[in-house]
């Protein structure tokens, strides 16, 4: 069974909800691919901002740039947050109590000489692969990738991943990341176009392949969980930002400002005041197995 998917094809502009096809793959697949969620203009505009940001902020020794606090970081990708044709995989998965958690953007030119031989992969999530005992460990979060450069063939800095390995709690490994290791079998790197979206569970494990073209990589990482998990992104000064009135609720809220300091609010006891709750009930679109608690 493919993983790829259309953009437009049960996540398009009128938030429709994930398909049971597009279901059914991720439950057994761990990723779905998401063919042409931006046009080449909207490629070109976040690429530049990417540019950008690798301009100005400190690189790593070989010239990548791995920046924290995506929106915090790039105000100019606020709009991919929400994408009509994306977010809608996300609260199909996870429902309407979610805000972005994680985010990062990567920028990662051409390796032109020697690169130690570290081990890469892992599950995201940090703690909770150490701190929850069952077997396989809930899914938790999801992330988008938006994909800004051409990684169409393999080498490329591709996202590499082992499908299905999102129910597989551990993934042998060396006894330290600077030990030389193989790649793990079915490890396959995912072949993408500029403007294609990866939609991955938080549990397939994955790592980043070595970019040896003459394309620089660039991408851009969402990861959205639940309001009741805390937020790592550095979010806290966004609603003092002079842009911040400009964002629509949904956006607020998936930026961390909506019930702010309210521990009963996160946990989904309001939801006539949580945003993504309100849009999808305006539009039909609430899942009944998601209902909110009784305050």
């Amino acid at each position: 069974m493919s993983a790829t998917t259309t953009a437009g094809v049960g996540t398009g502009t009128g938030w429709a909800p994930m398909t049971s096809e597009q279901r059914e793959q991720f439950d057994t697949d761990g990723y779905l691919v998401l063919k042409g969620v931006l046009s080449p203009d909207e490629v070109r505009h976040y690429a530049s901002v990417l540019d950008v940001a690798h301009a100005t902020h400190p690189r790593a020794a070989d010239g990548s740039l791995h920046l924290l606090s995506a929106v915090t970081s790039c105000p100019e990708l606020v709009d991919l947050i929400d994408h009509p044709a994306t977010l809608p995989l996300v609260w199909s998965i996870l429902g309407w109590n979610v805000h972005i958690y994680h985010s990062h953007l990567d920028v990662h030119p051409t390796i032109t000489g020697p690169k130690p031989d570290w081990w890469h992969w892992h599950q995201d999530g940090g703690r909770q692969n150490r701190e929850i005992e069952t077997d396989p460990r809930p899914r938790l979060s999801v992330k988008l990738a938006y994909w800004l450069s051409d990684v169409s063939e393999p080498g490329r800095g591709n996202l590499t991943l082992i499908p299905g390995s999102h129910k597989t709690n551990w993934l042998p490994g060396p006894p330290t990341r600077d030990v030389p290791w193989p790649v793990p079998a079915g490890a396959t790197q995912v072949q993408v176009d500029a403007g294609d979206v990866v939609f991955f569970d938080r549990r397939i494990w994955h790592a980043r392949s070595d970019n040896r073209s003459e394309i620089t990589r660039r991408c851009v990482f969402l990861g959205y969980t639940y309001r009741w998990i805390s937020i790592r992104d550095e979010v806290a000064g966004l609603p003092a930002k002079p842009w911040w009135p400009r964002l629509n609720q949904v956006q607020q809220q998936l930026l961390g400002g909506v019930g702010v300091g309210d521990g009963d609010h996160h946990w989904g006891h309001y939801p006539e005041s949580t945003p993504l709750y309100v849009a999808l009930r305006d539009r039909g679109l609430l899942d009944p197995s998601y209902p909110p608690l009784i305050p």
